[in-house]
């Protein structure tokens, strides 16, 4: 296990280069999120194992999220709790090289198309989600979900879920404001340059095509109600996708299962309030706390990794046979906890490189751990 302090600043996002093995960035905030600066830092791992930071930017409010470019090794993308979007250039010192203010509340996710690497997507408090390219000012699609009929649904099944402890502490300033539209990842598909897979905090994760007149797919509720904070597509089976919520639960869906299922029929006896969404093809309990971040491995499509405001990072086998998906039947579970943080553990992500297993996590803790998913 390797580890550096992000001394001063609170982790929220890590990722690995996908050009270089022994490069990581780390998106942090100052006082949790709450208020002050945000850096993004560049870490190297030395071949005796030390990590360093050879350089790093400070930004004026706090960074939630951020993603290494597809096409261009030195350049990172962050999303930041202003509203904007910065891009960042290894070889570029003290200032990002571009920047987007389109948003009009904090951006919680940011992610880079595996397919057609020549976008990127957001998402924000302000409902939206925006589609971009480093080669143009403005965005390219924006989707708003709170345009669509599911709102009329969900509104009310989301009305008694309560923010997670971080969120609630983290806008003070907009504490009388609902969560419910506020879309807390987009990620888009490895499989296909237009789908894309959201989540919001009425606890709807929806599916979309870009390419289509009406890009929303498929939308249905994933965790009874309760907020969805995290979602990710599986890297091997392109109609499974993974989520985690304020139940405290990982949830695994093929998405050939729930196609509508929550939609209330006209006819049905049962109000839609009292409407649950459909069943996951495997659940995971364990967490103590919200689930605040799931991703499948790249090397590995039953191996996925969460992380939780329960202080730990969970690695969990999914057993489940899609092929047999009516049959119902939830095997695997918990294979290890990483339990080295000593606050909320916020991000993760696997290496692409080297022995499978390998991973890093960070959080509020000022931590950054790179550990061995398999030796746990």
């Amino acid at each position: 296990m390797l580890s550096f302090r992000t001394k001063g600043y609170n982790g929220y996002g890590v990722q690995y280069s996908p050009f270089f093995d022994n490069k990581l960035a780390v998106a942090t905030a100052a006082n949790y999120g709450l208020v002050g600066n945000g850096r993004l830092f560049i870490l190297d791992i030395e071949p005796h194992g030390q990590i360093t930071s050879p350089i790093s930017w400070e930004t004026q409010d706090g960074l939630f999220d951020l993603a290494w470019s597809e096409i261009h090794e030195n350049q990172c993308v962050a999303a930041s709790g202003d509203g904007s979007i910065k891009l960042f250039d290894r070889t570029v010192p003290q200032f990002p090289i571009m920047q987007w203010n389109e948003h009009q509340r904090e951006v919680f996710s940011v992610n880079w198309n595996l397919v057609d690497k020549t976008n990127f997507v957001t998402s924000s408090w302000d409902g939206s989600i925006k589609i971009w390219t480093s080669q143009r000012k403005e965005s390219m699609l924006t989707l708003n979900p709170g345009g669509t009929d599911y709102t009329t649904m969900a509104a009310p099944v989301a009305s008694t879920a309560q923010p997670p402890l971080s969120h609630q502490q983290h806008h003070q300033r907009s504490q009388h404001t609902s969560t419910k539209n506020c879309i807390y990842s987009a990620q888009f598909s490895p499989h296909s340059p237009s789908m894309l897979v959201s989540c919001t905090g009425a606890s709807q994760v929806q599916i979309w095509d870009i390419r289509t007149p009406h890009p929303l797919q498929l939308h249905f509720v994933s965790h009874d109600g309760l907020e969805t904070l995290s979602v990710d597509w599986n890297k091997y089976k392109s109609t499974v996708i993974a989520s985690g919520g304020t139940d405290k639960s990982v949830r695994v869906w093929d998405l050939r299962m729930v196609s509508n299922l929550d939609q209330p029929s006209a006819h049905s006896p049962m109000p839609s309030h009292h409407q649950r969404g459909p069943s996951a093809l495997n659940h995971f309990v364990g967490h103590e706390f919200a689930v605040r971040r799931v991703q499948w491995s790249p090397h590995d499509g039953k191996e996925l990794l969460s992380t939780s405001y329960d202080m730990t990072a969970r690695v969990w086998r999914d057993e489940s046979d899609e092929r047999a998906r009516f049959l119902n039947t939830k095997t695997g579970g918990l294979r290890g906890v990483f339990n080295k943080h000593r606050e909320f553990v916020i991000g993760c992500d696997y290496s692409l490189w080297g022995e499978p297993g390998w991973c890093a996590t960070t959080g509020w803790d000022e931590m950054v751990y790179v550990w061995d998913s398999k030796r746990l």
